[in-house]
């Protein structure tokens, strides 16, 4: 028994010394390979941010179209949803009697200018009787009251024909502006009531260019902007030539360029917020834009400054901080809490953190450490994206 535990002891002997290598031998700990990653460089130059609002189309113009005589309606001109022009024809109410009243009153009209000539002979006539002592002052003067007489009857003759001729063009309903229509909401045959208060509505236009867009801007943001005209970095609100752009729910990049013609007179005291209004172009075919569309408005938040961008992808989040990885000169990826700004034509601004001439690290982010070291390939940031829509001011 004793002999076994003799070579037992004999034999940890020897194995503990045959574990032990010296140092950097082929036991020795291996330092974790170099991670392969890619780096870009900051992109430099100058931007502006902007403030993003949501907002609802309006016409710049709607008119109610109503009828203004009474009688039946005996025809529709146009179709439902169409574009019209001013002056097209779109309604014709029964013209017969208003054109039989048109004739009786430049019947009575003719008459009246009739009875003026003759009351004018007649005075004629009595001026030089009473020259001649032929006639009394009283029957000269009676003929003069005769003349002035029918001179007053003949105007008012010509008012009622002059408003016969007008209740005769009401039967022809024309479009006062130009603009889409809406669907007719009376049909052939039935009567329509021209009376002033009960006068039937026959349908609806709305202009199609340009056209409005409402959004309210809070007391914060008009501060911030009333600071910039003063201190000549922007046009001011009431000036018509601060630009805004527009997007559409289905759209990207605010493709529809305007201004910004029109600020409230005063904050509404409910909500905190100024109404602001933009214009836009329209323009045919297409219309894109359609009065009651919700849409996405933005407008320029601060005046152009140089901002170095790096692609959104670099950016780490850790808890409450945003970071990046560097590449130093020695290949070793340090860890930087960086403080960043919104995101513009598809590249994010940086504020604090990172310096021009770095590398940041935009790929390989999931396994890197701090400390790492790593073999980065160098490149280019991507291009910035022009048509990108750009972030609301932080």
């Amino acid at each position: 028994m004793k002999q076994v535990w003799l070579l037992c002891a004999v034999a940890v002997t020897l194995a503990v010394p045959s574990c032990s290598k010296a140092p950097g031998g082929p036991g020795a700990a291996q330092a974790p390979p170099a991670q392969h990653v890619t780096a870009v460089q900051p992109v430099q130059r100058e931007v502006s941010e902007w403030d993003h609002y949501h907002g609802r189309l309006e016409a710049v113009d709607m008119v109610e179209i109503r009828a203004r005589v009474s009688g039946y309606l005996e025809s529709v001109k146009f179709k439902d949803g169409a574009e019209v022009k001013k002056g097209d024809l779109l309604f014709t109410i029964d013209p017969g009697p208003y054109r039989m009243e048109l004739d009786r009153a430049q019947a009575e009209l003719n008459q009246g200018q009739t009875r003026l000539e003759l009351a004018s002979n007649d005075l004629a006539r009595a001026e030089r009787l009473l020259k001649a002592k032929a006639i009394s002052e009283e029957d000269a003067d009676s003929r003069n009251k005769a003349k002035r007489q029918a001179e007053a009857a003949l105007e008012s003759l010509r008012a009622s024909a002059a408003m016969a001729k007008l209740n005769l063009d009401y039967t022809q309903v024309t479009a006062p502006i130009d603009g889409r229509i809406a669907r007719r909401m009376v049909t052939e045959g039935n009567l329509v009531n021209g009376n002033q208060g009960q006068s039937t509505m026959l349908t609806t236009i709305v202009s199609v260019d340009p056209i409005y867009c409402y959004f309210d801007a809070d007391e914060t943001a008009i501060l911030r902007y009333q600071q910039l005209a003063r201190d000549g970095k922007q046009e001011s609100l009431r000036g018509g030539r601060v630009p805004c752009e527009l997007e559409l729910g289905d759209e990207t990049g605010y493709p529809h360029k305007g201004v910004l013609d029109f600020v409230d007179n005063q904050v509404n005291p409910s909500t905190g917020t100024l109404r602001v209004r933009g214009i836009f172009d329209n323009p045919a075919p297409g219309r894109a834009l359609q009065p009651g569309f919700f849409a996405r408005v933005r407008v320029p938040g601060t005046a152009k400054y140089s901002a170095l961008l790096i692609p959104d992808q670099a950016v780490g989040t850790d808890q409450s901080q945003k970071s990046v990885f560097v590449v130093n000169d020695q290949d070793i990826a340090e860890y930087r809490v960086v403080k960043l700004g919104p995101l513009i034509d598809g590249l994010r601004v940086v504020r604090e953190g990172v310096k021009p001439n770095e590398w940041v690290v935009v790929t390989g982010l999931m396994t890197l450490r701090p400390g790492a070291k790593v073999i980065a390939a160098r490149g280019d940031a991507p291009a910035a994206q022009t048509a990108a829509p750009a972030a609301a001011h932080p």
